[in-house]
């Protein structure tokens, strides 16, 4: 563990982002602590960041966003780097660490409640469907044709593979969480093996995924996911525009839950007019059409090709929060910030 961190922990519980690379991926954070703070202003807020980040926090008077901006190593500036060593990160007793692209619905507090039993986790499902990790197009017929998901499990001694989603991500044992972050290392050495294709491979991409790799090594250890998808209490749920209804600003958040799992699964479609086929076509099918409208505790923007309304929520709120009104004015609550308007 870093020695920064190896001193008593800041607090019981509190939220950790990671920020290294072009600045507007800053920008993505502050959006996300935005919309975190309408709803706790409590507990503490880490960023770890790059030097050239902070002097960017420290450039247009954000530092009051963030209760501490801790260095980034350069070896973990990158997806794979940070999330396969957040062992190194437990800046709490309770830690949860969250991707840049989201944006929070409601109070997280129950969540809180619900994830202290565990050790270790990540938001998941218990199986993995067949776009995980694989191709996101009619490509993944192909691997349903050929088997190469049970060749695979079958190749590392697995029995089962969940989906993992660590756009939220939950720690507070450190040898638990250094297990699975060592053993997702050597997972992902051996990606030749597997059916997994390089996250590099999809447009809009230049990193590669730490999911699939984090997902075998919380099957090998036998560590269970935190079901990801509960109806109305899901932790997080993914963006998908014909799926969500929501304001500019995101204060008010909708989105269509449908309840057989399959069905569900069909967001991972790149083409909306395919998913609004199979769907309709299956809703022929008593339940398959069956859904609810929920709101998240978190809303997740992973597909790259849904993330423009973030995109632009993350630069109004950037150009609010660095606007003359606001320059100097440290004292300037978040929550009334994030509920400003221009």
């Amino acid at each position: 563990m870093l020695k920064s961190i190896k001193k008593e922990k800041l607090a019981k519980e509190g939220y950790v982002y990671v920020s290294y690379g072009h600045p507007k991926y800053l920008k993505h954070t502050v959006a996300s602590v935005v919309t975190l703070r309408r709803y706790d202003s409590k507990r503490p807020v880490v960023i770890c960041c790059t030097e050239k980040q902070k002097s960017i926090i420290e450039e247009k008077g954000l530092t009051h966003l963030f209760d501490v901006i801790h260095p980034l190593p350069e070896e973990h500036a990158s997806i794979v780097g940070f999330k396969h060593n957040i062992h190194e990160y437990l800046f709490f007793e309770r830690n949860i660490f969250l991707d840049s692209d989201i944006v929070w619905c409601k109070d997280p507090e129950p969540m809180w409640t619900s994830l202290s039993p565990h050790p270790f986790t990540i938001t998941g499902t218990m199986v993995s469907d067949n776009f995980f990790g694989a191709s996101k197009n009619l490509g993944v017929i192909k691997d349903v044709l050929l088997r190469r998901r049970k060749r695979t499990l079958k190749r590392f001694g697995l029995t089962y593979l969940s989906r993992v989603q660590t756009g939220l991500m939950y720690a507070q044992d450190y040898e638990t969480t250094k297990k699975v972050c060592t053993l997702a290392s050597e997972m992902l050495s051996k990606k030749d093996l597997t059916h997994f294709q390089s996250r590099k491979m999809e447009k809009g991409r230049t990193e590669e995924s730490c999911e699939w790799s984090l997902a075998m090594a919380m099957s090998k250890l036998d560590i269970p996911v935190y079901p990801w998808l509960q109806g109305h209490n899901s932790l997080q749920l993914d963006y998908i525009g014909i799926l969500t209804d929501h304001d500019d600003d995101f204060e008010y958040v909708n989105c269509k839950y449908y309840s057989h799992d399959f069905v569900y699964s069909l967001r991972g479609l790149k083409s909306d007019f395919l998913k609004k086929l199979i769907i309709s076509v299956l809703s022929i099918i008593p339940g398959k059409g069956d859904y609810m409208l929920v709101t998240p505790f978190c809303l997740h923007f992973g597909w790259y090709h849904e993330k423009q309304p973030f995109f632009e929520f993350a630069e109004h709120t950037w150009i609010r929060l660095t606007s003359r009104r606001y320059q100097g004015n440290e004292k300037a609550s978040v929550k009334e910030i994030a509920h400003s308007r221009k």
